[in-house]
């Protein structure tokens, strides 16, 4: 009795092989698909939720934002990430979106989203002016004002120099205007002095040649 109780359980477990096998197959690929992308995901950016995606909506997938107004966050230096976040927490930096997320951050927090971001690859970005003569005057001005200095000769950024290559030409011109009006501040108070020098139109172009560029490595 149990032989043929056995029997009939291999028999059943055959008919199913042969009807459901590729259906089973396909569903074993899914879920090991669904387990390795899980924890790779984890591995990269922490467990569920994951601190990250509160800022894709602004600054894009990986942190390469597609809106010129709002800062590229991949490939920025790890340092000053944590910088920033910190001054947004304290009220040093303003930004009404910025500061009451970066108040919620604990520091571990604060290190895992400036690790995860300086690691992104940096992609160029799209919205750039067409005037090549604006872009060429802007070429001049980062020359001659010696914006290598700070942030690299590529001007990708270092420490806590922030990448200026390829971010958002809006987002460029709003910090150098609120450099050249005091309305941002950085303790060295080269920046204030270096933006308070240029007229409108010149930070305009600064802004301009810098969103255009192709990003380096650095």
């Amino acid at each position: 009795m149990k032989k043929n109780i056995a029997l009939g359980v291999i028999a059943l477990i055959a008919v199913l092989v042969v009807v459901f096998g590729r259906d089973l197959l396909d569903l074993y690929r899914l879920q090991t698909y669904i387990t390795t992308s899980t924890e790779a995901y984890q591995a990269e950016r922490g467990n569920w939720p994951h601190l990250t995606d509160a800022c894709t909506g602004c600054h894009g997938s990986h942190g390469n934002s597609l809106n010129p107004t709002y800062p590229s966050l991949a490939g920025q230096p790890a340092a000053y990430l944590s910088a920033q976040l910190r001054n947004f927490a304290s009220g040093q930096r303003l930004a009404p979106n910025m500061g009451p997320l970066a108040m919620t951050l604990s520091p571990d927090e604060v290190d895992l989203l400036a690790k995860f971001y300086a690691r992104q690859s940096v992609v160029a970005h799209a919205a750039v002016s067409p005037d090549e003569g604006l872009k060429d005057q802007g070429k001049q001005l980062v020359q001659t004002r010696g914006c290598t200095a700070c942030h690299g000769a590529q001007l990708m950024g270092h420490d806590t120099f922030p990448r200026l290559a390829a971010q958002g030409q809006d987002y460029l011109l709003a910090q150098l205007n609120a450099f050249a009006s005091s309305e941002r501040i950085e303790p060295s108070g080269a920046m204030q002095a270096m933006a308070a020098a240029l007229s409108a139109q010149e930070r305009q172009a600064i802004a301009a040649y810098l969103a255009a560029l192709v990003p380096q490595s650095r």
